[in-house]
């Protein structure tokens, strides 16, 4: 075989050994699970207010019961199959963030409380508060200065 000298060899390359993606296969579970997941919210909501809850107080518990879940999911590494499975579906709700916290903080609980957990816990949550935030900021202020 001769070396890759190019840049379009290389992405030839990778083309020809990576296998496709079964892409609507991918899609279908996706939507299918996040929904699951958007459906249990709000039966969770239903029941809340059922209880006499108000709105906000429903939609508070709501929040942190999804969270919870997922935490107590990802720690039995539960969670993660989902998320192979359904991809973006299990990650883009709620329950993606609590996963992104918790799994690095199982990962590294070897390296202590303060330099494990504490440290590690926001590797990967961190950069989407942060760009998450700033964006938010930025569209705050724009939309301030238009209406």
């Amino acid at each position: 075989m001769k070396p890759i000298e190019t840049k379009q060899e290389y992405s030839d390359y990778v083309d020809k050994k990576s296998p496709d993606s079964p892409i609507l296969k991918n899609c279908f579970n996706a939507f299918w699970v996040g929904g699951l997941i958007c459906t249990i919210g709000q039966l969770i909501l239903e029941f809340c207010k059922y209880k006499g809850f108000d709105s906000q107080a429903s939609s508070t518990i709501v929040s942190i019961t999804l969270i919870g879940i997922s935490a107590f999911l990802t720690s039995l590494n539960i969670f993660n199959k989902i998320g192979k499975f359904a991809g973006a579906g299990s990650l883009v709700p709620i329950t993606g963030f609590a996963n992104s916290i918790v799994s690095p903080a199982i990962e590294y609980k070897s390296e202590g409380y303060v330099m494990g957990v504490g440290g590690k816990m926001f590797t990967v949550a961190g950069p989407v508060l942060v760009f998450g935030i700033s964006a938010s900021v930025i569209v705050g202020i724009i939309a301030s200065f238009i209406i």
